[in-house]
This record gives C-alpha cells, structure tokens and sequence, in this order.
C-alpha cells in the first residue's frame, strides 16, 4: 500500500496545501503535512505571471513536478487541468506525469481552454467523454499506486444534482478519488458529502465562492481532503509586496517585516549537504588509488580500517 493510498483509509481528513514550486514543496513536507498538491494555477500564477486560464502546457507541468519529486518525499498530487486535450492526450499526460513523480493525478471535465473552478463562465464537456477520459487515465498509468482524481465543474452550468451525478459515473469509469468542484453554501457542501460515496475531495479556496470550514467539520463529514491549493501562494504575495514596499520606501534596513534568516535559507535547500557531497568529489576526502576493477578508491575513507 502506497502512502497516498494509506491516507485514502483514513477515518479523519488530510490537509493538502498546493506548492507552486520545489521550495514550497519542501515547506510543505518540513511544516509535517503529509502530501502536497502541485497545483496547476500556481505554477501558472508563478511561472507564467498568467491567470488560471489553460495557459500552462504538460511540458511544463512535468518539469515542475519532476523538480517537486526530487526535492521531498511525500507523496504529489498533481492537478493536470482538462488532461490537455482528449482522451488520447489525457494518456499521454498521465504517463508524462506519472513518470515526472506524480502519486496521484487530477483531470476535469470543463471544455478547453479550462478556467479556474472559481471564475465564472465556465463549460463541461460530455459527461460520457469525460467518463472515457478518466477510463484513458486509469489504464495509462503503469500501476495501481499511481492514483486518478476526477474533478468535475458541472456545479456551475448544470447544478448540483448533475454534479454529483458526473462525481460518481467518474468513479464507476475508474476513478479513486471524486472531486465536485466549487459548492457555493455549506448545505451543498453536505449535500455532495451525502450523495457522492467514497474518498472525495473539498477545495477550500479563499476568496472564492465556497464557504470555509473548520477542519472538524468537513472531517465530520466525511472528506477525505481538505485542499488548500493558493494559501501559500497568497501568503507569499503578501510577504514580498510587504518587504519590497518597505525597501522601495528608503526606511532603515533591519526594522522590514519579519523575513527568513540566511542560515535558515541554506538550510533549507539543503546546502550543508551540497558542501559535504563537494567535498566527496574533491581532494579533500583524501588520497586515491586505482581498485583491482579500475574503479577509483579513497583510502582512509569511510569503510577502510
């Protein structure tokens, strides 16, 4: 059983923060949060200094996932937006992914380009196209650790009946986890915990168009993530508009708002370990000599007598 699949079992809700890049994945897995959500919108907001309007190309998605991979441990879960196109390219995007370091991966049944689950004007596709996606999704991944999230939008367009309808013929095509996108009162949010069984997942998205609950609750009833995909990221904005404003104003070096020291920044990307594996590799680590296999042998190193 995989880590992600073990939380899947869990009687009480994971909290999942988005991480737009490597450093907040690590921030993520450092604070003890026990997955990450590699969120599309953020990588468009950082990256791309664009809106969450379907920009953002797989290539692109795979690189930062690939970079999230190897910078933690936990598991990722990576929201691929509409797959990139149809089933055909969903296949693709989930190999992609899956071989960049995803642990689980999210699709959506909005038309392309995609918009963020919390603007307006968005549109679904078929309900029976998306099944078929979802279905492409689960017998490209190369095994059954890697998991399939299926989101839908139809909330906004169709109500909230047929989302939830969509939620679980996504299940019945072969998705592990459902996801109705953007309930707008704590009674849909309910009524989606009653009507869609199984692992699910809640996005709590500030400033948009779902009332917050308390962790308890939405654990109450029954979710099995409570995703919190552009906290960090609002919280980052924030900090840095709040520290350059103070530089751009000429005010007194060292009374700025509170920032991270330069020892805590080594570390956390892990420099010491940097400098000991330079030291490895150079004359430092002691005299050399020729093995029997031609392979080159520190004498006096680690291991010898």
């Amino acid at each position: 059983m995989t880590e992600l699949t073990a939380l899947l079992r869990r009687d009480q809700t994971t909290v999942l923060p988005g991480a737009a890049n490597a450093l907040t994945a690590r921030l993520i897995e450092e604070v003890g949060f026990e997955a990450a959500y590699v969120t599309g919108a953020g990588i468009a907001n950082t990256f791309l200094g664009v809106p969450d309007i379907g920009l953002l190309g797989v290539t692109e998605l795979a690189l930062h996932v690939s970079a999230m991979r190897e910078a933690v441990q936990i598991p990722l879960i990576v929201d691929a937006d509409t797959g990139f196109g149809n089933a055909v390219n969903v296949w693709r995007t989930v190999r992609v992914l899956e071989r960049a370091g995803a642990d689980a991966i999210q699709i959506e049944d909005q038309t392309f380009p995609k918009r963020c689950g919390h603007f307006a004007d968005k549109a679904v596709i078929d309900a029976w196209e998306m099944a078929d996606k979802v279905t492409a999704a689960c017998e490209a991944r190369r095994g059954p650790g890697c998991l399939i999230i299926a989101r839908t939008d139809a909330r906004a367009e169709l109500g909230m009946d047929e989302a939830c309808r969509r939620a679980n013929l996504y299940r019945e095509a072969g998705a592990d986890i459902a996801f109705v996108e953007a309930p707008q009162t704590v009674e849909e949010i309910g009524f989606i915990a009653r009507e869609v069984p199984g692992p699910k997942i809640l996005n709590v998205v500030r400033g948009g168009v779902t009332p917050e609950l308390p962790i308890e609750r939405i654990s109450e009833l029954g979710y099995t993530f409570a995703l919190f995909a552009n906290l960090a990221l609002l919280a980052g904005i924030h900090a840095v508009r709040e520290t350059l404003t103070h530089l751009h104003s000429n005010a007194r070096l060292g009374d700025e708002p509170p920032i991270a020291s330069w020892d805590d920044r080594q570390r956390l990307v892990k420099k010491p370990e940097f400098d000991e594996l330079g030291k490895r590799y150079s004359g430092e680590a002691g005299p050399r000599e020729q093995s029997p296999g031609g392979r080159l042998h520190i004498v006096g190193g680690e291991g010898d007598p």
